[in-house]
């Protein structure tokens, strides 16, 4: 019982860390505001369109109630037969100009709505790309951001979902309005005469009054119901968006893996946990049912008390038929809107708190300092790099990563990078191409700390290829060219020089067989159908110009049938195309040949060292034999240059780390070739 006790206060601790905290009315709108102000930057004129679509939509059903009512009494009175044709007349055109606007503000509204997703995609993305690089490396900023992307997944929460959220609000308020215009005058009139008991207490302003606080109770108790059981729900589904992300991960696993070590059991036993029929989905249901009875009965009494009071009223005379006939509609609209503005006011304060992880995401600190002075474009090309004195502690720890680094190269040096793993190599990279700045020391760039550069012109002097590279399922001309538009001659270029040639001649081939297979068939399909002489036409020519070229074909089949599938191998010689294809004066090669056997690497390697010719550049493998071309070898050990030289001079140093790796890796091939 101990045990058991103890438990659930844990699990009582743990739902209290999901429940978020209070805020006031001002911060609730404040979180509102500044996403409606997103919008209105995202879809200009949206709002407005928006505002006058709901207002005619809203606004019909109390047009047609009112002019019904007037009809009505018109009827009930003995009006004149042209006054009723008028009144049938004005309703009739009414409906029809209020009907017709109401579809041209719908249909524009429809086409500005048509791509919100995508504009809301393309948001984020590039507030993304703002962030400094360091926080795509924090685990805090990774889970913070897979967080809001399966809340978004799970629940359209967050910025997405405000925006039909708010306007029901606003839909609601304006049902209020229109409802409160047309009802106020049933309050104002009393019946002449006296009387007494009921229908007495009916004719008095007290009865007006009691109907007055029974719907401003109805109100404070729907929103109050309102926000209880959201808060019940959200502590419901607080847990429920790291399952979402689960099923998301298994979605998208299909490998040898799954099936050889059986892991869709995994699967199966989380969706038996989560989703056939869980505990959540019994304790939301109980929540719906109190809350939503109580909701009902509540406007159920207002409701009666409501008709006693109007039904009173019309008997005593104070109005016609028709009036009754209006004040009853127009008294069921209030109460349906006033209890949906409850509801919709409770879910947003609840995507209030998707906002607020999703601003958090947002306001991500930019700490790289953003220089002003612009790099200078030299036709020579000649650019020097000092590293002086430099440190670096990654942020969450307090370890160096790199340590008293004194470095200098020119332009067409070639400087390799050897060391053991987590001896900084990497790390020396990312502070030379300014994803970090140093914790301590200095980079020169001709003389100059290169946070005084301008980040982007900084940034546009390197041509990167790290070991963990992105290629995306685009055509292979954007991937190489790292953009839409792309020289597809300069891309082949590239390609062929990277050792992609007879790749791409085996394509070509291919492709051109298949047009000409097409064109003899469909020669064949048309001899066969006609006996008319065709003049010599080749069927087949319409379908070869619609056949997309190499360049224009996607890498990989997942949303491209007629997609290329290429080796690991070939992959890396794509993006070692994509670096030569950036033409930068700095070219840096951060073990991006890992798939490929030894003698592979060293056959691209010597390529590049040709390729490269007066840019500097800078090559980091684990395996020595594919740096021995390299003016100089740093060899990094524990986040310092223990070493540095030619292979000759290093290998000679029988004490130095670069010998002891260097007799490793022989030793190693050696014993495989025995």
């Amino acid at each position: 019982m101990k045990r058991k006790g103890l438990r659930m206060k844990k699990k009582e601790r743990e739902s209290k860390k999901n429940i978020p905290a209070k805020r006031s009315l001002r911060e609730e709108w404040e979180l509102i505001a500044r996403a409606l102000k997103i919008w209105n930057e995202l879809l200009p004129g949206y709002f407005l369109c928006q505002f006058l679509r709901i207002v005619f939509e809203v606004f019909a059903p109390y047009f047609g109630l009112f002019m019904s009512a007037e009809l009505i009494n018109g009827l009930a009175e003995g009006r004149g037969l042209r006054q009723l044709l008028f009144l049938a007349a004005v309703t009739a055109a009414g409906t029809f100009v209020i009907s017709l606007v109401s579809r041209f503000l719908q249909g524009k509204c429809t086409v500005m709505e048509a791509f919100t997703m995508e504009q809301h995609e393309e948001y984020v993305a590039a507030k993304q790309n703002e962030h400094s690089f360091e926080h795509t490396e924090n685990p805090d900023v990774v889970l913070l951001r897979s967080k809001i992307r399966n809340d978004f997944v799970s629940f359209g929460g967050g910025l997405y979902s405000l925006r039909w959220t708010f306007f029901g609000l606003v839909r609601e308020l304006f049902n209020v309005v229109f409802s409160v215009s047309l009802t106020v005058s049933m309050f104002a009139v009393a019946a002449k005469g006296n009387f007494s008991g009921f229908l007495g207490f009916i004719n008095s302003p007290f009865s007006a009054a009691a109907i007055i606080l029974l719907i401003a109770g109805n109100t404070w108790l729907s929103v109050r119901i309102s926000a209880v059981s959201t808060e019940k729900n959200q502590k419901e589904l607080s847990g429920l968006s790291a399952s979402n992300a689960r099923f998301s991960v298994y979605s998208q696993l299909w490998s040898r893996d799954m099936i050889l070590f059986n892991l869709h059991r995994i699967v199966l036993e989380d969706i038996k946990k989560f989703q056939v029929h869980p505990e959540w989905v019994t304790k939301i249901e109980q929540i719906q049912i109190r809350y939503g009875i109580l909701s009902v009965l509540l406007d159920a009494v207002l409701n009666i008390a409501i008709f006693i009071f109007v039904a009173a009223k019309a008997f005593t005379g104070v109005f016609g038929i028709g009036s009754f006939v209006l004040y009853q509609g127009t008294v069921g609209r209030f109460i349906h809107a006033v209890s949906n503005i409850g509801a919709v006011i409770g879910r947003l304060r609840y995507n209030n708190n998707f906002l607020v992880e999703f601003y958090r995401y947002l306001d991500l600190p930019r700490n790289m300092y953003q220089g002003s002075l612009a790099v200078e474009k030299r036709d020579d090309i000649e650019y020097e790099i000092e590293f002086q004195d430099v440190g670096f502690q990654y942020p969450r720890t307090e370890n160096w990563a790199l340590r008293h680094v004194d470095m200098k190269f020119r332009i067409g040096d070639k400087l390799a990078i050897v060391g053991e793993n987590g001896s900084g190599k990497t790390t020396f990279i990312k502070l030379l191409c300014r994803l970090y700045d140093p914790t301590e020391g200095r980079i020169l760039l001709n003389g100059i700390d290169i946070t005084k550069y301008r980040y982007q012109e900084y940034m546009e002097l390197f041509s990167v290829v790290f070991q963990d590279y992105s290629l995306f399922e685009f055509p292979l001309g954007e991937n190489v060219a790292a953009g839409l538009d792309f020289d597809a001659a300069r891309v082949r270029n590239c390609l062929e020089r990277v050792g992609l040639g007879e790749k791409l001649a085996e394509l070509d081939a291919a492709a051109e067989a298949e047009a000409a297979g097409s064109g003899q068939t469909e020669e064949k399909a048309a001899a066969g159908g006609s006996n008319k002489n065709t003049g010599g036409r080749r069927g087949g020519s319409a379908a070869a110009e619609c056949r997309p070229g190499v360049l224009e074909r996607a890498i990989g089949r997942g949303y491209d049938s007629e997609g290329i599938d290429f080796s690991g191998g070939e992959e890396q010689k794509i993006a070692l195309a994509r670096a030569l294809y950036k033409d930068a004066p700095f070219v840096i090669l951060d073990e991006p040949t890992a798939a490929l056997d030894p003698l592979a690497e060293a056959a691209v390697y010597e390529t590049f060292d040709g390729i490269v010719k007066d840019k500097t550049s800078v090559f980091i493998s684990h395996r020595l034999s594919s740096c021995r071309f390299c003016d100089t070898i740093a060899v990094f050990d524990h986040g310092q240059i223990v070493q540095r030289g030619s292979h000759d001079e290093l290998a000679a140093q029988k004490e130095g780390k670069y010998f002891q790796l260097w007799t490793a890796q022989a030793k190693y091939y050696t014993e495989q070739e025995g």
